[in-house]
């Protein structure tokens, strides 16, 4: 009777405990929910000038998720079909990428076989006026609006075209669908290549059309899926996308929040279209989220190498709610962990420094885990490479070129000259193509300062102020000039890099986005590595054994 009595009391104290606290809860937002809708009244009834309340209210929505993370946001009204777009990869429009270039907008990249590209719209065309509006003063962002529209409609573009004068396009706008892989290839003796670009609806299925195709026609002795650069998207894709080479009902990923729902088991549900010829998958610092879970996974289960760079560090998922008057919110619900245990999100948005940043976990502090074959990983790092690819970093020159549009402009004047070139995969800029872009560059300012030129600027004026200049202003002098010297002969030291460049801006002229994948694999560190790899299976195996991860 006693224990039944105290048992009856000790549920009696927890339930009373977690009412007060629930009340405790309510009570303080509602308290703050009122300071805010106070403030916000009196601003917008006795501020000293006209407020516009939907500003004021974006602004202050914005400043509460940013205090968050960066991945929790408020999408309005009008911002919702960008949204949309990003996880589908549809939308009504003409099909381009375009930026913004002084007082108008140029046209960057049209998509192959969109509406752009079929009406003869170029990268570099100058967009005058859309249905004869002058649409100088306008952004990027402002004439993406004008663009877009319900497929079958139609945009009348005045286009100002380099080299050959002003051009009138009427263009039908269709349903434009981002493709996810948009190359794929046999690149070597048997071994498959594969681009995956973002994970957007169906992206898996494209994974695997994209394989089927491949073996359908050769042996496949290898496999290579490059996630560089891809930001992630939707986690059931990324499970969809490891079904290609991992077997049925395996656990990808578990997500798990503050709450008991959160926590879900996303496995693989169909049989696996190749789960044992030897794989590479290629990631680097921008590689994250999904992409993280599929390079991740296949880690910890020892189905194939991660080769590249570390990468991002995004363990955190996101889930889409609807607001009132259709407007929606995107936030953190739970972090994800792969197959060993681990999470490999980074960043602490939890726990932040005294500016308000995000905290790293000192290294101290990471967690071990295990692969399948006992091969040691840690959490909270991003994934690390099992065999690290070394980058190459572009001279200074080359990022003037890039910066101030010479190669872009260059290459808009070639297409101009010449309607077609050869295929992509013979294509190569030779040395009279060469000579050309260099007389070219000449008429063009692209001046840039080095670091040496920094260092020898800030050693100037600190002989100056200390009084040593005098001694000194000769052998300064003479390390400027020379300095200068060598600065000139820059386009020609770097001849290698600058051609290369070239290739991808011509390549993308002629063959879009397959051209543009084509001609940067063309001299490609990674690729290189991973294709060694795959061809010596002592070395890949060598890698699977215990403590070989981040070898170089």
């Amino acid at each position: 009777m006693r224990l039944i009595k105290r048992t009856l009391l000790s549920f009696t104290i927890i339930f009373c405990l977690l009412t007060f606290l629930s009340f405790s809860s309510q009570f303080e937002m509602s308290k703050h929910l009122e300071i805010f809708v106070s403030v916000f009244k009196k601003l917008n009834a006795e501020y000293v000038d006209d407020v516009d309340s939907g500003e004021l209210m974006r602004v202050g929505i914005d400043a509460m998720l940013k205090s968050l993370d960066p991945y929790t946001v408020y999408y309005s009204e009008s911002e919702i079909e960008d949204y949309k777009t990003s996880i589908s990869g549809e939308y009504g429009g003409i099909g381009s990428l375009i930026r913004t270039d002084s007082n108008y907008v140029i046209v960057t990249e049209p998509y192959e076989n969109s509406p752009a590209a079929k009406s003869g719209l170029r990268a570099g065309d100058k967009i005058i006026a859309v249905n004869e509006q002058s649409v100088e003063g306008k952004n990027a962002s402002d004439l993406s609006k004008l663009l877009k529209g319900t497929p079958g409609t139609e945009v009348n573009l005045k286009i100002e075209r380099p080299f050959v004068g002003p051009i009138d396009l009427l263009i039908t706008r269709e349903k434009i669908k981002l493709k996810s892989v948009p190359y794929a290839d046999i690149r070597a003796d048997g071994i498959a290549y594969i681009k995956l670009t973002r994970f957007t609806k169906q992206c898996g299925k494209e994974v695997q059309e994209a394989y089927k195709a491949l073996a359908q026609e050769n042996e496949i002795k290898g496999i290579i899926l490059d996630l560089r650069g891809n930001p992630g998207g939707l986690l059931n894709e990324a499970v969809n996308v490891t079904n290609t080479f991992i077997k049925q009902a395996q656990e990808i990923v578990y997500t798990q929040g503050r709450d008991l729902e959160s926590k879900k088991s996303y496995k693989t549900k169909i049989p696996a279209l190749n789960d044992s010829t030897p794989l590479v998958i290629l990631i680097n610092g921008n590689s994250a989220s999904a992409s993280e879970i599929v390079s991740g996974t296949i880690q910890d289960l020892d189905r194939g190498l991660v080769v590249g760079q570390r990468s991002y560090g995004k363990g955190l998922v996101q889930t889409t709610r609807p607001l009132v008057y259709n407007t929606q919110i995107k936030f953190t619900t739970a972090k994800y962990y792969i197959p060993s245990g681990r999470c490999i999100q980074e960043l602490d948005y939890a726990h932040k420094d005294k500016k308000g940043k995000a905290t790293k976990m000192a290294d101290s502090l990471r967690t071990e885990f295990k692969t399948k074959n006992g091969r040691i990983v840690y959490d909270g790092q991003g994934v690390m490479p099992d065999y690290m690819a070394q980058d190459s970093n572009l001279s200074n020159i080359s990022i003037a070129l890039l910066k101030k549009n010479i190669i872009f402009d260059f290459v808009t004047l070639f297409r101009s000259k010449n309607d077609s070139i050869i295929p992509a995969l013979a294509f190569n800029v030779n040395d009279e193509l060469f000579e050309n872009f260099k007389e070219f560059a000449q008429k063009r300012d692209y001046s840039y300062e080095t670091k040496t030129e920094q260092i020898l600027a800030n050693l100037e004026k600190n002989t100056k102020k200390e009084s040593y200049y005098g001694a000194l202003e000769r052998d300064l002098k003479a390390l400027k000039t020379k300095l200068e010297e060598d600065k000139a002969n820059d386009i020609e030291k770097f001849e290698s890099e600058i051609k290369h460049l070239l290739k991808i801006e011509i390549l993308t002229r002629y063959y879009y986005q397959k051209g543009k994948i084509i001609a940067n694999l063309s001299d490609d560190n990674y690729m290189k590595e991973a294709i060694e790899l795959l061809k010596n299976k002592e070395r890949y195996t060598t890698l699977f054994q215990v403590d070989t991860i981040g070898v170089y």
